[in-house]
This record gives structure tokens, C-alpha cells and sequence, in this order.
């Protein structure tokens, strides 16, 4: 099954627009896993168990595994995510832009490596830095676009044209790349006017929205300027809300408590 078919199944089946982000962070870690080589794995496979029905994603961020020497622990979750919870798709968040013969290892790294069924991407160096991971048809190809942090508006926020950038690639994207059907775009739930503006731009097509939680995007803001008429559409993220929602043995149970207050949060405004 294809990422986007995956993804609106998951709207469905699991009620939710909730993408948990895998962050793992060794120095935030309880106490009884300090230590132990496999803890990177032990503690983000007990938050995607914990969790698993309440989501329409994950999205581990490589750097958090790469830092810490654990890409082969990365695999191994990523593995654990499709056999044991089917249809969860899982979005790499790596943020890959470079040229074409290595956005080309880029892409082996992530869909054939990794095997996710996403890849965050960087559009600054045009299409041909993006085509390779357009080549895998039934990978999902996710473009930042108006990014949740505050220095994205050095760049995205300049006019090109008469309208800003960040319009400019919501628009390239959704009408000349996304010819598979594949593209998602990143938007901010920091800046839910731009989130509105984007939606108006690109359809239907699905968005994956961070910046709720600890960034201190307002949930019911980034609902109303993001979900489709059908209210779905989007993938808000919450990484360290969920993760580290506690710090003691049951760290497991307390994720699933703030996932599942997120998550409810989230449909009362659909």
C-alpha cells in the first residue's frame, strides 16, 4: 500500500490526525534504561506500542538516532512499526536536499535502508534534487514549505513575484512535482494564517504540521486554517509532549495518556 493510501486509511481507522515524533533524547530517559546499549530502541518501542492506536504516524527524526550511533536501532524500530502495527506509516524526518546522484543515496538511505514509507525533503536546490525520491512511486515525498521555527521567515517569508516563497513552493509543489500523487508539505502550526494560505493553494493534498506542544502552536488554530472539507489532511506532530510526558517506569502509559489528550483535543475541532 502507498504512503497517501496508508495515511488517509489511518485517518480513518485510528480517528486521528496525531503524528507522534520520535525524538529520543538518552539524557531524558528513566532511570532504569540509563545505560543499556539497546536503550534508544527499548524506550521509542514502548512509546510506538503505547500509542500505536491513537495516531496516523510516526515520524522518528534521524538525527536523534544518527548522534547517538544507533542507526541500526532505527531499523530495527522501523521494522517493529510495520510488523507489529500495520498501516502506520512511518515518516523519516531528515530533511534531505543535495543534488541528484546523491539525493539518489539519499533516497536508498531512507526507502530501502531505513525502509520508511516518507521522507521530509528540502526543496532549495529544485526539482532535480527532489526527482529521485519522487522515483520511488509509492514513497511519500514530504516538502518543507513555511517551516514552525522563527528563523524559517529569513527565507520563506521573501517576495518572489509578488507573493512569498513559501507560496511559490506550495504551488510548484502541488502543480508541476506532485505527478504521483505522492507530495505532502511541512507547514507550521506556528503560523496557522500561512497554514490557512497553503491549504487554499494546494488542495487536498496532505500536511504534516509541527510546532504544537512545546513550540506552542494552539491546536485549535492549526485545525481550523489546515484539515480539508472531509476534516482530515494533516499530520500534527507532537514530539516532546508525548515522549516525555514521564519520567518514571510507566514513561509508556504516560505518553499514551498525552496522546490520546492530544488527539482528542485535536478532533474537537474538526
Amino acid at each position: 500500500m502507498d504512503f497517501v493510501t496508508s495515511l488517509r486509511a489511518a485517518w480513518a481507522r485510528n480517528d486521528s490526525l496525531l503524528c507522534v515524533g520520535l525524538d529520543p533524547d538518552p539524557a531524558k530517559f528513566p532511570a532504569h534504561l540509563q545505560g543499556r546499549a539497546d536503550a534508544i530502541l527499548e524506550f521509542c518501542r514502548a512509546i510506538v506500542d503505547a500509542t500505536a492506536d491513537l495516531v496516523c504516524a510516526f515520524k522518528p527524526q534521524i538525527a536523534h538516532f544518527a548522534a547517538n550511533r544507533a542507526e541500526d536501532q532505527l531499523e530495527a524500530l522501523i521494522d517493529h512499526i510495520h510488523r507489529r502495527h500495520p498501516g502506520i506509516p512511518v515518516i523519516l524526518d531528515a530533511k534531505r536536499g543535495d543534488i541528484g546522484s546523491t539525493a539518489e543515496q539519499y533516497a536508498r538511505e531512507a526507502f530501502e535502508r531505513f525502509r520508511a514509507d516518507a521522507l521530509t525533503v528540502n526543496p532549495y536546490m529544485g526539482f532535480d534534487s527532489v526527482a529521485p525520491y519522487l522515483a520511488y512511486g509509492d514513497k511519500g515525498v514530504i516538502v518543507l514549505c513555511r517551516t514552525s521555527n522563527p528563523g524559517g521567515s529569513d527565507l520563506q517569508f521573501l517576495e518572489t513575484g509578488g507573493r512569498r516563497l513559501y507560496q511559490h513552493v506550495a504551488e510548484l509543489v502541488a502543480t508541476q512535482w506532485n505527478r504521483g500523487g505522492q507530495c505532502a508539505l511541512v507547514v507550521g502550526a506556528t503560523f496557522p494564517a500561512e497554514l490557512a494560505e497553503v491549504r487554499r493553494l494546494v488542495g487536498d493534498m496532505p500536511l504534516l504540521v509541527p510546532g504544537i506542544g512545546a513550540q506552542g502552536g494552539d491546536i485549535e488554530a492549526t485545525v481550523k486554517a489546515g484539515r480539508t472539507a472531509q476534516g482530515t489532511g494533516l499530520m500534527i506532530n507532537s514530539s516532546r509532549a508525548v515522549l516525555y510526558a514521564g519520567r518514571g517506569e510507566d514513561y509508556a502509559a504516560a505518553a499514551r495518556a498525552a496522546a490520546r489528550e492530544t488527539r482528542d483535543a485535536i478532533n474537537r475541532f474538526r
